[in-house]
């Protein structure tokens, strides 16, 4: 049963491509990521989540307002916008872990691991990227495999390589 009854989206352009969020009610983010089509992120939203009516609006305030400011190089402005995101114990702690993860600063998957508690549940880290339906908020594109490699990200390896970059003043 869905806890959210509607939820609004909006898509602006960024250089990274067009960004769209879905954002509930009380403004938070439920899906984000670097598309132009909302149903591409209600498809990765927890079921327990899905709005049952999505409103387009031209701007979603604080959420707008946040991944303008991050492209511009501000890349704080996205930690205090809430995000809700549905699953188990592990994947909830380890998605809270990513919002501590420095911009400019990645991790290696097993990094990322120890940091949420369970150095062997490199697996597991990088199942709680791959199930991130909140991208950008939840920051999954700083985690990279051991030696540097990109590894994978929904959004594409040119838009995963261009937040890095970004991140660490090199785009």
């Amino acid at each position: 049963m869905s806890t959210t009854t509607f939820a609004h989206w909006s898509t602006q352009d960024t250089p990274a491509g067009p960004f769209t969020a879905v954002v509930a009610a009380d403004g938070a983010v439920l899906g984000s990521g670097w598309t132009a089509d909302p149903a591409e992120l209600t498809a990765v939203i927890s079921p327990a989540l899905q709005p049952s009516e999505l409103r387009e609006r031209r701007d979603l305030g604080p959420v707008s307002k946040a991944v303008r400011r991050y492209h511009e190089g501000e890349f704080d402005a996205i930690d205090l916008i809430p995000v809700r995101q549905h699953s188990g114990e592990f994947l909830q702690h380890a998605w809270d872990v990513l919002r501590t993860i420095p911009a400019g600063k990645p991790v290696t998957y097993s990094d990322y691991a120890a940091l949420s508690g369970r150095p062997q549940a490199i697996r597991g880290a990088a199942q709680a990227c791959a199930r991130n339906a909140a991208a950008l908020f939840v920051p999954c594109h700083r985690v990279l495999r051991i030696g540097g490699a990109l590894g994978g990200f929904r959004w594409g390896l040119d838009v995963k390589r261009w937040l890095l970059d970004h991140e660490t003043g090199v785009g």
